[in-house]
């Protein structure tokens, strides 16, 4: 048993950490120390190796190590013995975990947790890594060596063989260095990679059941994030329809199978089959953040009352289960329960007639229960078979194949669930990792905020703001500087890159939230403000980018993560942050900013945007700005990489190839009174404008149709008449040539009841100049109509 359990055996150096997983193992015969100078000092006083053993409290894995190795006398004196032993709880050091997860990958080709490592004690460089290693020979492990064969080779070769050794750890320091180094030459940023990024998601995707790529399945919140944003920019509609087939099918499919918690709501950390019905249990609040995001928005997108239904029973979760008192929350929810895994979420067809009756025939339909059992705990093979409950469809489905309407069949789901959870409630529970982190906080805030202005709820504002504040309380330290963790009544560990980009992006989607719903909350930008100067001062690299940790002794490389994960990368979170600030401001500061670091990205993006999607996102919100448009091509030569269709670049100079005219300077609008204007493109010779429609071959879709719009403002429709174009390459595409006139239509939006037009609206109109070799940035021309409304 561990510490949290009350065991009373003799405790080690962990004893007085906060983090729940090093508590685990508080009381391990294994002598476990903290990551620090005492155990790194200790390692050099007796020359011998470091065994590093990194993992996290809801790790299923960890859990059998520890109960196998660590909690085995012989086996930790053995490890006491040769090594001096320390333990890493990878959420609070992040930047540990990257270092040695770095070092695993590039010398085993897999990772994982728990994570092995041994490391020489000087420059601290591992020389062997690995993840799971069981204690003792058996037929489930096969030639798998045991961690007791292991470590007494390890220990004999660092006596005998110790040249080679260190061979072989500045080999892994050196490979690991150029992982993480993010040295890469500057490339131009052009909407092509946006376009690659794109497709390489749209191969991926998997059409029959939803998610991108095979098992397991992880619910990818960034990727939807980026197609969520990409279409609404997306003017060709075959594109935007096989965007929309991504991410409708991806959110029902996880929606309806068990990586979504049927009863209790939140979703699990992934599936560990192809069709998401069965779960890995454990629930981290970084995807339920992300996901509350990604739910909300697509209520709002498509109109979906599923998807605002998951969306709410995120929120309903998260405060029931994740929430502490003072508004923040907790980090994780445990995959098993008394060595079981899932143990608290699965049910047998007994248990539902138990609880519910008479009524049990229709949830057993409801949940798949009388097509039998889909689960068994693959660790215990002979325990009794059960049941992960999951959906068929998505309740809008059922109720129409019910001949019901949603209300009522949505209803009765809500009563089987609650007389269910009731039941479920009084089961011995998972454990909760109830630290608090600044990073995962942070993402945890965007989403209510967010959430709040799709699902047009202002009780999920002010959520966020109360969880603003308790950040603000718990994680600012006497100097008004940002720490990552809170237990308790403790705080420590300087933030991370992620810390300040999340925590400040959780306070700009408030400011954001606030103005748009009548709840100001201004203070927090200037707490956005200082997190990111923090953050300079702190992180700053020459090239204009960050580093992912301060520059540390303890650290053989100063890590640069670029890539994203199940949560995005620091990096790309404080591009998207420095955005913020500068729509919320105006201020061309922020701009400037933004343009600088995802420069320092811009080598990496130019040939693998579909591994860095948040910085891709982000190009997409940057294309917007004129000011940082103009940037975004001049860090060097366009990618070489591979391309369906000719790069597109950015003119080098200031001559410009089309100019618009308006055939008036105002309008006014009025209800059942929409106004015309014309507007007259004017293309230099030698130059052609994609038409409003160019048609469906491959290369229009990678290329950015003429459109009117309202640019700023609310409560307008706009409408244009687009002629045809002609005929243009070898696609056919349509485009414009010499002048062209379209017609403008701008009206009163009857959809938008009760949003009055603002007063500050503003027509735009958005194209894209080719000529025979290249195309040019899309612009967007602001319009000088002025448009009254009444």
């Amino acid at each position: 048993m561990s510490a949290r359990d009350g065991h009373a055996a003799p405790s080690n150096r962990l004893a007085g950490s906060t983090s729940p997983y090093l508590l685990d193992h508080a009381h391990n015969p294994v002598d476990w120390r903290p990551w620090g100078e005492a155990a790194l000092s200790e390692a050099r006083r007796r020359d011998v190796p470091i065994f590093l053993s990194v993992g996290y409290s809801t790790c299923y894995w960890c859990h059998v190590m520890a109960r196998e190795s660590f909690e085995d006398a012989e086996i930790a004196s053995i490890l006491n013995e040769r090594f001096v032993c320390i333990k890493v709880d990878r959420e609070e050091r992040p930047d540990l975990d990257d270092l040695y997860m770095a070092a695993t990958l590039v010398s085993t080709g897999h990772g994982g947790w728990p994570m092995t490592v041994f490391i020489e004690p000087d420059r601290l460089r591992p020389f062997f890594c690995g993840t799971y290693f069981p204690a003792r020979p058996s037929e489930r492990t096969g030639t798998h060596p045991t961690l007791v064969q292991l470590a007494e080779g390890i220990a004999n070769s660092w006596r005998e063989q110790r040249e080679r050794v260190l061979e072989s750890a500045e080999a892994i320091a050196h490979a690991v260095e150029q992982e993480l180094s993010s040295k890469h030459d500057a490339r131009a940023l052009t909407p092509t990679l946006v376009e690659r990024a794109a497709q390489a998601q749209l191969s991926a995707f998997d059409a029959a059941d939803g998610g991108f790529g095979g098992a397991p399945k992880f619910p990818q919140p960034v990727n939807l994030a980026f197609l969520l944003d990409l279409r609404e920019r997306v003017f060709n509609e075959d594109a935007r329809t096989a965007m929309d087939a991504a991410i409708r099918k991806t959110l029902d499919a996880m929606a309806c199978g068990g990586l979504f918690d049927q009863v209790g709501g939140g979703f699990h950390r992934y599936a560990v089959d192809k069709h998401w019905h069965v779960p890995h249990f454990e629930k981290m609040l970084y995807d339920n953040a992300q996901l509350l995001c990604s739910y909300a928005c697509a209520a709002s997108i498509y109109g979906s009352l599923d998807y605002e239904r998951i969306a709410r029973r995120i929120v309903s979760y998260v405060d029931r289960e994740m929430t502490a008192e003072d508004g923040a929350f907790f980090s994780a929810q445990d995959a098993e329960v008394d060595g079981c895994e899932g143990q608290n979420y699965v049910w047998t067809p007994d248990q539902v007639r138990t609880v519910l009756g008479d009524g049990a025939s229709e949830a057993m339909d409801l949940y798949g229960l009388d097509d039998g059992p889909n689960f068994r705990d693959p660790h215990h093979p002979d325990s009794e078979p059960v049941n992960v409950l999951r959906l068929d469809a998505m309740p809008s489905g059922l109720a129409a194949r019910a001949g019901m309407e949603r209300e009522e069949f949505v209803a009765r789901i809500n009563t089987i669930n609650d007389r269910l959870l009731a039941a479920r409630s009084k089961r011995p529970q998972a454990k909760l990792d109830d630290k608090v982190l600044a990073s995962w906080n942070g993402l945890m805030i965007s989403g209510l905020a967010e959430a709040a202005v799709a699902l047009g709820d202002v009780s999920l504002l002010e959520r966020a703001i109360r969880a603003c504040v308790a950040a603000r309380t718990r994680l600012i330290d006497e100097k008004g500087q940002l720490l990552r963790v809170s237990r308790g009544d403790r705080a420590h560990t300087a933030a991370f890159l992620e810390d300040y980009a999340m925590l400040a992006g959780g306070l700009t989607a408030t400011v954001r939230a606030g103005r748009a719903m009548g709840l100001p909350c201004e203070d927090l930008l200037a707490e956005a403000r200082q997190l990111i100067e923090q953050a300079d001062a702190r992180l700053s690299a020459p090239d204009g980018g960050y580093f992912d940790a301060a520059d540390d002794d303890d650290l053989f490389v100063r890590p640069r993560t670029t890539y994203d994960g199940a949560t995005p990368t620091g990096i790309s979170a404080m591009v998207h942050t420095l955005i913020d600030l500068r729509q919320l401001t105006g201020e061309r500061e922020w701009a400037d900013r933004a343009v600088r670091t995802i420069g320092s990205l811009s080598g990496q993006l130019a040939d693998k945007a579909a591994g860095m999607l948040n910085a891709t996102r982000a190009l997409l919100r940057m294309f917007d700005d004129e000011a940082m448009r103009e940037s975004l091509a001049a860090f060097g030569p366009a990618s070489t990489a591979a391309e369906p269709s000719k790069p597109l670049a950015d003119g080098d100079d200031d001559f410009t190839p089309v100019e618009v005219y308006a055939d008036r300077d105002s309008i006014k609008v009025g209800p059942g009174a929409p106004a015309e204007l014309w507007l007259e493109l004017r293309i230099a010779p030698g130059f052609h404008v994609v038409a409003g429609d160019p048609g469906g071959s491959e290369l229009a879709a990678s290329l950015v149709p003429m459109h009117a719009f309202l640019l700023e403002g609310r409560g307008l429709r706009v409408f244009a008449d687009y002629p045809d174009g002609e005929r243009w390459g070898e696609d056919g595409i349509q485009v414009y040539t010499g002048a062209v006139r379209v017609l403008v239509v701008v009206e009163l939006d009857p959809e938008a009841a009760g949003e009055q037009p603002s007063g500050r609206e503003l027509l735009g109109v958005r194209f894209q100049a080719c000529d025979e070799s290249s195309c040019r940035l899309p612009v967007t021309v602001e319009l000088d109509v002025s448009v009254e409304v009444g």
